[in-house]
């Protein structure tokens, strides 16, 4: 995106991809189906240590910006509950049409090229790489991070922002499974519920999802996780104590799941506690939630409210995206760097991060956008 809008502003625009091919992280995106962006836009969406930051650039290239882009390059869109994707469901769609318009405005795309230091001139840039030099008037650092377990990202944009420097937001992981506290995770395992989400921070809830949510040997996963992973994993590395509070029947409230409960246990009264769950909710959580002694009305409040303290969450390389970077306060309001005029960042190198559902794709769309019209 950023290649292609600084050669239609005219630049000679040169790509130094450290990959064998360009737009491999995209190629996973969406379970391979390219999540592009989301109806709903909100400066609520998008996340950063400075919260105001990211709207400015997300105004400069919205929604609509994002959709005509990628209609004139040919890519037709379906919405999924406001969830866009292109109508051909496979995110290598997307990456081919940006390289043939990229190849078409002749940028040059240098592949396996990994870029090891940008040195400052008296006028521009020296980038060096393992095999060659470049001069330039401008650089754009969109590196990425080292989220995911795609082959090729990497934390090398980190490195060259410190080194020529800017400050770091503390990379972190983002939309990643967390880890509970507990000896009973293997008995759910494989289980999977729609349900509420609360996250509690040191006794105060500070957010809630509700979504699917799928139980693991070592604590929950799933959309509704991982929209508020970003916010446990941040309060964990501060020492904070963090617990999720899952409502497992958010369609009852805990009186009428009690009425509900009794109806049953009157209708079938053979029926043992467990027995009364049985096609009510998968068989696995039926041993974890009943209380080993009590009423119903223990039981509803089990699965109304199921307490589960949290103690880590998988790594970076199991994150689908990661929080934090390069600290904005020491950007422009058009990604440029105050220390280094000349010096632009774009996309996840950039301390703004988004839930699932298009937003962080949009951010990459939109801080490339703006960093490359310059």
């Amino acid at each position: 995106m950023a290649a292609i809008q600084a050669a239609r502003n005219g630049a000679q625009v040169t790509v130094l991809e450290q990959n064998e091919k360009t737009g491999k992280k995209i190629l996973a995106t969406g379970n391979g189906r390219c999540n592009m962006t989301n109806l709903y836009q909100d400066s609520s969406c998008y996340r950063s240590e400075n919260p105001a930051y990211p709207w400015k650039i997300i105004e400069k290239f919205p929604l609509s910006s994002t959709l005509s882009f990628f209609r004139e390059l040919g890519i037709y869109t379906r919405d999924k509950n406001g969830w866009v994707y292109p109508y051909s469901d496979q995110a290598s769609s997307v990456a081919q049409v940006l390289e043939m318009e990229a190849r078409h405005l002749k940028v040059r795309i240098k592949t396996r090229e990994e870029v090891t230091d940008i040195q400052c001139l008296s006028e521009g840039f020296q980038v060096i790489t393992k095999t060659w030099q470049y001069e330039c008037d401008r650089v754009i650092l969109c590196c990425g991070s080292h989220a995911s377990s795609v082959e090729g990202s990497s934390d090398a944009g980190y490195f060259l922002s410190k080194k020529l420097g800017h400050h770091l937001i503390e990379p972190m992981p983002a939309l990643v499974a967390l880890k509970g506290k507990g000896n009973y995770f293997s008995k759910w395992a494989g289980s999977r519920m729609e349900g509420i989400l609360q996250l509690e921070i040191d006794k105060k809830i500070c957010c809630k999802e509700r979504g699917e949510i799928l139980f693991t040997d070592y604590g929950i996963s799933g959309i509704a996780v991982f929209q508020i992973s970003r916010y446990a994993v941040r309060a964990l590395s501060k020492g904070h104590t963090v617990t999720c509070h899952l409502d497992l029947m958010p369609d009852f409230t805990k009186e009428e799941l009690c009425r509900f409960l009794k109806e049953r246990q009157t209708a079938c009264p053979y029926k043992s506690m467990k027995e009364l769950l049985v096609g009510l909710i998968p068989l696995k959580m039926i041993p974890v939630l009943v209380p080993t002694k009590g009423t119903l009305e223990d039981l509803a409040s089990s699965i109304k409210d199921w307490v589960l303290p949290i103690k880590d969450a998988w790594s970076l390389r199991q994150a689908q995206v990661c929080s934090g970077g390069v600290d904005t306060t020491k950007l422009t309001e058009n990604l440029e760097s105050l220390l280094h005029p000349g010096l632009y960042f774009a996309g996840e190198i950039v301390d703004v991060d988004g839930p699932c559902g298009g937003y962080n794709l949009q951010w990459a769309w939109s801080s490339g956008a703006v960093a490359g019209k310059e």
